[in-house]
């Protein structure tokens, strides 16, 4: 006799700021599986010191050939996730990128309790996510920042990771 599934939910009401993302990379050319195997440790040391308002870090691959691996995090709200993202030692790592990619591409996605989804794709060579299906835009002007693409409104509270003019001259 086969068993009942365990069927269960979940009471997301005490979490009305929860934001998922879903982070990858993929690898492009040979020098990117080097830069891939870089980042690795960086995150685990970074997920270790457990920053403010990250309630989940899950590890993922999304495909073997050509290498894409990444995760996801549920962070408590935008405000957390952002003031992460503009700090040490992510700020560092996304400058550096955006300087060069090392071979890989880099796709970033966000839903939003609340309400509205985001997403960024750098050096990504294959459409994959939102870039199947949606129009796709330059990321410029409201479209550079996170916060932007969101349209949520405020300033951020410490300084950009790379000035869309700094990125774009």
């Amino acid at each position: 006799m086969k068993a009942k599934v365990n069927r269960r939910t979940v009471d997301l009401s005490g979490y009305p700021d929860l934001v998922v993302i879903y982070l990858g990379m993929r690898v492009n050319a040979l020098t990117g599986l080097k830069t891939l195997l870089g980042f690795g440790p960086k995150i685990a040391k970074s997920i270790e010191a457990q920053p403010d308002g990250l309630l989940l870090h899950e590890n993922l691959v999304f495909s073997l050939l050509p290498p894409h691996v990444g995760m996801r995090q549920y962070w408590r709200d935008f405000e957390c996730l952002e003031s992460w993202a503009r700090s040490e030692p992510h700020r560092v790592w996304w400058q550096q990128f955006l300087r060069d990619s090392g071979g890989t591409g880099f796709r970033h996605e966000a839903y939003f309790m609340r309400g509205g989804m985001e997403a960024v794709y750098d050096d990504i060579v294959q459409d994959i996510g939102f870039l199947r299906f949606a129009p796709v835009h330059a990321a410029r002007g409201s479209m550079f920042t996170a916060r932007g693409r969101v349209q949520r409104p405020g300033e951020p509270t410490t300084p950009v990771v790379v000035s869309e003019d700094d990125f774009y001259s």
